[in-house]
């Protein structure tokens, strides 16, 4: 879902011919091997990337087919490399030495990608304003600590403070509703003009120690973006749901000044 959209808002902002500055706070290593030992061990992508390039929806085509394109499975990292335009750069952010070692390798040489071994959230501080007037920032945090929720509202924050008009993208976990209500609350009052969140959820958000579905807030959504995203999210839904009670999905306008 993350990737799905993401990708559907930089073709939003592609639609002008001026460069784009695109930052992945969280990148981590690039791509990834769904052969490899780790992937086998959770078995994730039979019920997810699997079955779109068994039997890929139109509205999920463009997708599908870079992930076809590209080999492996890309991350944030790779897909957002395949669709630049000679003017737009990509800044990918990524703490972990290993992880960071392998983008570098994976980006060595490219005039177009910077890959900083720096924690994200600094990041949103450091590289913010860019030089570009547009850009596209993708936050996407490993959720392992207990505060996270508040640490990406303080980020998100950060980011619209120093470039108000950048279009900025939050990947969120759904375990249960309350943390969200929470997320979506504090964000409408932080005091963004515009602001949405795009939701799946493959069971009712009632367990909060399972994970039930996942959320991409967006500030500052490109115009026609709603539609959009509706029509990825349904397409998602009717191929990797599982027709059990209470899945669904809906994009909830948090502001619209």
């Amino acid at each position: 879902m993350k990737h799905a959209l993401l990708l559907a808002l930089l073709e939003a902002l592609q639609q002008k011919p001026g460069a784009v500055f695109l930052l992945d706070t969280h990148a981590g290593p690039g791509r990834y091997d769904l052969d490899g030992a780790e992937a086998r061990a959770t078995g994730e992508s039979a019920a997810g990337i699997a079955r779109l390039l068994a039997t890929t929806p139109p509205a999920l085509a463009g997708y599908v087919d870079l992930v076809r394109t590209l080999g492996l499975y890309p991350g944030s990292p790779a897909l957002l490399r395949a669709r630049l335009r000679p003017q737009d750069r990509l800044a990918c952010c990524e703490l972990h030495p290993e992880d960071a070692g392998l983008l570098r390798r994976l980006f060595r040489g490219d005039p177009q990608v910077a890959v900083h071994r720096r924690d994200g959230w600094e990041a949103l501080g450091g590289l913010l304003p860019p030089a570009e007037t547009r850009a596209l920032v993708l936050i996407d945090p490993p959720y392992e600590r207990a505060d996270e929720m508040t640490v990406l509202l303080q980020g998100l924050c950060r980011a619209h403070r120093r470039f108000p008009t950048g279009v900025l993208a939050a990947w969120y976990p759904i375990k249960h509703r309350a943390p969200v209500r929470t997320l979506h609350a504090a964000v409408r009052e932080s005091g963004p003009r515009r602001a949405l969140a795009a939701e799946l959820w493959l069971r009712a958000p009632l367990d909060p120690g399972r994970l039930n579905g996942c959320g991409l807030l967006v500030l500052n959504p490109p115009f026609g973006f709603t539609a959009t995203a509706q029509g990825l999210l349904a397409a998602l839904l009717e191929r990797l749901g599982t027709r059990e009670a209470g899945e669904g999905h809906e994009v909830i306008v948090i502001a619209d000044a």
